[in-house]
């Protein structure tokens, strides 16, 4: 993310307010004082898009904006394709007037085009659409485990409701659970219509979330080696294993573009909100403006910190080949947020609070394991050529 004026040489911006069927333009010449010229809107497709362009005097001197939303990257790619400069802007962080009641798309493309000019809005990174297309398919495996828990309460509701209750020493969801639930009947044919439906719903959202797995997997094979050495770095934290590592990096894309871990923290919304005035300081909740899926997977692995530091097989084999560096960051990130842990339980803060405050600092060795990788990756050009 950048914030402040344009430095480049730039004659004309343009401010687009991006619909999924129609886009409305506004330009503003360089000069600081020019009126903003509203251009009407265009039908959101490629010929009328590049037909735009033209109109504009070509892709020279240009630079486009829009804010970031539910139509993706595609423009975006379609403009640097064509030569112009295009950024992608947080929309959380266009500055608004208090007393402006008045919104209209019109309007929208003005303000745009007027704060892209004045340097005032903060560009967003863009992925490339290979990391795109994993991002979704992660996303997508994220849903179908939410999926698979919606069928699993649905179905132990129903035998709660029905009565029926498995074997004493039967381990939720297990194997074991799992044939049991396959041999309850009942009597009455609603009701066992009812359970084929519920347990045919399981099964075909059990064999989605493993379809979408293994799917993850082949597309992390054929990812960039950067790519591929941040997911492996990454596992040297304990509770984060290829999946977690996955969605953070995907999440995340380049770690480079934080000058520092706090910024990141920011990006996930996991800092705490604050108000203070004159002499009066107040902290509350975390801000949560920011990523939920990156969010989501930190508080679940600041969970793994509440034991004591200890490598457990499956990790000494995740982490066998990794570099001594990253090893050594993530045995220290162990001890470190293990201390944090019951130093805060010992506070008698509750569990949510300690994990999250946990999930805010593993968020900090994250950050040097993957810049540690970024940086190790950009100078193996230079190696070689020496």
């Amino acid at each position: 993310m950048r914030k402040g004026p344009v430095m480049k040489k730039v004659t004309r911006f343009v401010g687009l307010d991006v619909h999924a069927e129609m886009i409305a333009v506004a330009v503003a010449d360089s000069g600081r004082t020019g009126e903003v010229q509203s251009m009407g809107t265009i039908s959101n497709r490629p010929e009328a898009v590049s037909k735009l362009v033209r109109k504009l005097g070509g892709p020279k001197g240009l630079l486009v904006c829009y804010e970031a939303g539910p139509t993706g990257y595609v423009l975006y790619w379609q403009l640097t394709k064509l030569g112009v400069e295009c950024e992608v802007v947080a929309p959380t962080l266009v500055p608004e007037k208090a007393g402006d009641r008045v919104k209209t798309d019109r309007r929208d493309a003005i303000k745009l085009a007027r704060c892209l000019r004045a340097g005032e809005l903060t560009k967003v990174w863009v992925p490339d659409p290979a990391h795109e297309a994993l991002r979704d398919l992660v996303r997508a495996r994220e849903a179908a485990k939410k999926d698979q828990l919606r069928a699993r309460n649905r179905l132990s509701k129903f035998l709660l409701r029905a009565g029926r209750r498995p074997p004493d020493g039967t381990v939720a969801w297990s194997d074991a659970h799992r044939d049991w639930l396959r041999a309850v009947t009942f009597e009455h044919p609603a009701r066992q219509a009812t359970m084929v439906d519920y347990l045919g719903e399981l099964d075909h959202v059990i064999d989605r979330v493993r379809r979408l797995e293994l799917a993850i997997d082949d597309a992390v094979a054929q990812a960039p080696l950067v790519l591929r050495e941040i997911i492996a770095g990454l596992q040297a934290l304990r509770g984060v294993a290829k999946l977690t590592a996955t969605t953070v990096a995907v999440e995340v894309g380049s770690f480079s573009r934080f000058e520092h871990p706090t910024k990141l923290m920011g990006y996930a919304g996991i800092t705490p909100s604050e108000y203070s005035t004159g002499k009066s300081k107040r902290k509350g909740a975390i801000t949560k403006a920011g990523n939920p899926h990156l969010r989501r997977v930190l508080v679940e692995a600041a969970w793994a910190y509440r034991h004591r530091p200890a490598k457990s097989l499956a990790m000494r084999a995740r982490t066998r080949a990794l570099p001594a560096a990253l090893n050594e960051i993530g045995w220290k990130a162990q001890h470190r947020l293990c201390r944090r842990y019951a130093a805060l339980q010992a506070r008698g803060k509750p569990y949510g609070t300690v994990v999250t405050a946990i999930g805010r600092e593993l968020l900090a060795f994250i950050w040097a394991i993957a810049t540690h990788v970024e940086r190790a990756h950009e100078q193996q050009p230079t190696r070689r050529a020496a």
